[in-house]
């Protein structure tokens, strides 16, 4: 009894401590660091228990998932009611906090086999979360739009104050004086928001560019959302960064419609708070070129960020001639005209994945979620930061079957900005800037017709836009797609540097387009119900096809151009559907055999047909004589499909104006057969044939095409010869042969073509001898034939008076130096320099004296028997080194 009676007084003192306990902290939490001390305790509690109370842990790490997100926003809550003498504001929240400590503390006390208490202390544990987040998003909001309101009434009277100090001062002004009284702002370098992951590699090569000599621009250059400015506001933090520019790093936002008033006043009160006066741009530009001389005992780092096209004459403007005086640009734009651009890539997996954990997970991870989900949700983020950080927080805390939704979602080909407002407001607002100039987002949202990582050849998309967008010709199409690469929408990608770029050929261009932007370009496309769209894109797997096209009843689409893309699955049992309307059909696939889809024959508008094998090896094409039913196409393009005899009876594509044939077997295609190809194609103006490896040699039914106009065989490496009747073709123009290496010689009916302006046998390197016909090509102004050193040219040479420019090999120009009458050359070693060097041809034209140079690129020293590239031209002479 004693015992128990001990027992009894030890529970009741023990009770008693611990009320008296809980008595003292919440006075203390009432008295001093209320706010923020209970809630770290809370916090602490919640972890804790976490560890030892095994059957709470779900609940557990959604709670503390919870106060996580809002323990930074609790800090500032409390540091300014304290400022702002407003502390009992909180006094509800402490109540909560306090009793979610209690809770806390009782569940870490439960054993596990009680499963009656698991059962009714998880629902509380509920309650308590719930009421945590009422609070809120109830009081919180309350008490925010309150302190808005007093803000707003505060800046109001403010306001009144400056307008009245503002007019006083106007009075007395001089005419055409900036404003005196504005509020502009600071040029502190913002801190980066939060932490900063994944950017290591680009932070190490910004930084190589950064302290290079003799660079006072660098662009930090990629599309919207790829984390320029945090690499930027990261590399200001950098030791070695802080180590050399010290205080002198100033940061300024400039935007897409930028005030440079606002601006020049920002970097004028760098060292003076007072607000600068100035009597004109230029004013304001000679005093800020003061200002930053006397601080120039340090390097000077000036931050540029978010410059738009249009914008670039303020960085020139703000370009002062300044020791060690660096300016740091961020860009959407690719602005060739500065010392160096750094091209921001997507983040590879491995910083992807860091990235999306920091965002995605707590410091702890998350052992729940399978580590092959979260990589399939990672890689739909495309390597780019924003996305990669608004999808991470997305699912931040999510139980496993929210993660497994947002895969499926994302596995039917859903973007991922399908849910994310932000993410998509961010990538629109760079196609929005193509508004500015007229057709030129239509022509950027063309490209989602062909697939994903796919390398798009810009001459196929030459002929969609200029038969669909009316362009004048194939050089527009090419202005544009340089206009998407400065504004990093795509990157172009030149395989071969080639000086005919300049007579439109552009066999070696080709776009890559971002995964994320592509998405973008499908996700606009299909705002619209699908009857009304302006182009239709189609992915097809196996037998799946989208509900509109199973529909008996099916209206008629109005789309201008459609795109259908097959897998190996597809079984091409087409059905029907109605596009009287298309005007370009693009047809991308990946099989070994492929059958054209039956409905073809009632687009009566196609203009362009663009079929595309994506795979390894040429595939056999069927229904080919349903292209006769097409009356209206203009070009057709082909790329490595079997092409069949374009002889047949049933071919006749009366108003095809262009064919392209890349990496196609094409040996039966032009075999004579019983009908002329010129009453198959009685309109042809031009034939691209590229990588065609089988092609051995022409047909003589080829040279009935005399209306042709433009004829390029290009890289056929075992084409042999060309038709002695080429000759017939007296209305060609452009012969191109380029590195066709077996062909061995020209036909001596090419004295024939006498319409032909530009010729290029370049790298053909077989032909040791040019035939003597030559000299009669009267209107030849160009003629390409590098790589043709062992080439000889007959005298007849010096017949071709309009001949403007020759590019050819060193050891081929002294031939033409030699025959031309009225040339009289000199060639001769210039002096020897180790950074610019190389020799000179000194010539007289008609009296006009003519230099030509060949300065090496960053070559250390000078080989004059290497090869070199030079133009010939008739009132200049230039040299490049190949």
């Amino acid at each position: 009894m004693k015992l128990k009676g001990c027992g009894q007084r030890f529970q009741t003192l023990r009770k008693f401590r611990k009320d008296s306990q809980t008595l003292r902290n919440r006075g203390a939490l009432f008295r001093g660091a209320a706010l923020e001390a209970g809630f770290g305790e809370l916090v602490g509690a919640v972890v804790e228990a976490i560890k030892t109370a095994a059957m709470f842990r779900d609940v557990l790490e959604e709670l503390n998932s919870t106060l996580l997100d809002i323990q930074p926003i609790i800090k500032d809550i409390e540091s300014l009611n304290k400022g702002l003498d407003k502390e009992h504001e909180t006094k509800q929240l402490i109540e909560i906090i306090l009793k979610g400590n209690k809770l806390v503390s009782k569940c870490s006390n439960i054993q596990r086999w009680n499963f009656f208490k698991k059962t009714c202390y998880t629902y509380k544990l509920q309650r308590f979360k719930e009421s945590l987040q009422l609070f809120c998003q109830i009081d919180l909001q309350i008490q925010q739009t309150r302190d808005i309101k007093d803000v707003l009434f505060g800046v109001k009277g403010l306001s009144m104050e400056v307008r009245r100090f503002s007019s006083k001062e106007g009075s007395g002004s001089e005419n055409g004086m900036f404003s005196q009284v504005a509020v502009v702002g600071s040029c502190k370098v913002p801190e980066p928001p939060g932490k900063v992951v994944g950017f290591d590699v680009p932070l190490a090569e910004l930084k190589v560019k950064l302290f290079k000599d003799g660079v006072s621009v660098i662009v930090v250059s990629a599309p919207g959302g790829s984390g320029k400015t945090t690499l930027v506001k990261e590399l200001c933090r950098d030791e070695k960064v802080k180590g050399k520019f010290k205080e002198n790093i100033f940061y300024v936002n400039v935007s897409k419609a930028p005030n440079v008033e606002i601006i020049l006043r920002k970097l004028l009160q760098v060292n003076d708070h007072r607000m600068p006066e100035f009597q004109s741009e230029e004013d304001a530009l000679n005093q800020l070129e003061q200002n930053l001389r006397q601080m120039a005992t340090d390097p000077i780092l000036l931050i540029l960020d978010d410059v738009w096209s249009g914008s670039e004459s303020l960085v020139d403007k703000l370009k002062f001639s300044l020791p060690d005086y660096k300016i740091l640009v961020t860009s959407r734009f690719a602005f060739a005209r500065f010392d160096s651009t750094y091209i921001l890539k997507p983040l590879h997996d491995d910083d992807a994945m860091t990235l999306f954990h920091h965002s995605a997970f707590s410091q702890n991870g998350n052992p729940y979620i399978p580590e092959d989900l979260v990589n399939k949700v990672m890689k739909s983020c495309k390597g780019l930061p924003l996305a990669l950080e608004v999808v991470g927080r997305s699912l931040y805390g999510q139980p496993v079957a929210v993660w497994q939704s947002r895969e499926k979602q994302l596995s039917k080909g859903l973007p991922i900005f399908h849910s994310s407002s932000e993410l998509l407001a961010c990538l629109e607002s760079s196609l929005d800037a193509l508004d500015s100039m007229v057709g030129l987002k239509d022509c950027y949202l063309d490209l989602g017709s062909f697939p994903e990582d796919h390398m798009i050849p810009a001459t196929a998309l030459s002929d969609m836009w200029v038969e669909q967008h009316k362009l004048d010709e194939d050089n527009d199409a090419f202005v544009i797609l340089h206009e998407f690469s400065i504004r990093n929408l795509v990157n172009l990608v030149v395989m071969r540097k080639d000086a005919s770029e300049a007579d439109g050929y552009y066999n070696d261009h080709f776009i890559m387009q971002h995964d994320l932007l592509r998405e973008l370009v499908i996700y606009l496309s299909s705002l619209d119900p699908v009857e009304k769209r302006k182009r239709l894109i189609v992915e097809l797997s196996s037998n799946n096809f989208p509900n509109w096209w199973l529909e008996e009843k099916q209206p008629p689409l109005g789309a201008r151009l459609l795109s259908i893309s097959t897998d190996e699955t597809f079984s091409f049992n087409w059905g029907s559907i109605q596009a009287p309307e298309v005007e370009v059909l693009v047809l991308n696939f990946r099989t070994k055999n492929y059958t054209l889809p039956v409905f073809m024959e009632k687009m009566e508008k196609l203009k362009v047909l663009i079929v595309m094998n994506n795979g390894i090896y040429p595939t056999e094409l069927s229904n080919f004589p349903l292209l006769c039913s097409l009356s209206n196409l203009t070009r057709m393009r082909l790329e490595k499909v079997s092409v069949p005899s374009l002889s047949m009876s049933s071919l006749h594509l009366k108003n095809l104006r262009k064919i392209s044939l890349v990496m196609c077997n094409i040996g039966q295609a032009f075999k004579n057969g019983t009908y002329r190809m010129s009453d198959t194609f009685p309109n042809l103006l031009e034939i691209d044939i590229d990588y065609c490896d089988d092609l051995v040699e022409l047909t003589g039914g080829f040279c009935d095409l005399v209306q042709l106009m433009k004829l390029s065989i290009t890289n056929c490496h075992k084409l042999r010869a060309l038709p002695e009747g080429i000759g017939k073709l007296v209305n060609l123009k452009v012969l191109r042969l380029t590195s066709c290496t077996d062909l061995m010689t020209l036909p001596e009916t090419i004295g024939s073509l006498s319409q032909l302006t530009v010729l290029d046998i370049s790298d053909c390197l077989s032909i040791i001898n040019m035939p003597i016909q030559i000299g009669e090509l009267h209107n030849l102004s160009k003629l390409y034939m590098r790589g043709c050193s062992s080439c000889n040219l007959p005298s007849t040479i010096k017949k071709l008076q309009h001949l403007k420019d020759v590019i050819c090999d060193e050891e081929t120009s002294y031939q033409w130096l030699r025959n031309l009458p009225r040339v009289n050359a000199a060639l001769f070693v210039g002096e020897k320099k180790r950074a610019r060097f190389g020799f000179e041809f000194r010539c007289k034209r008609e009296g006009k004296s003519v230099r030509l140079k060949n300065p090496t690129r960053k070559a250390a020293s000078v080989n004059l028997c290497r090869p070199h590239t030079l133009n010939i031209r008739s009132k200049r002479v230039t040299g490049k080194q190949l």
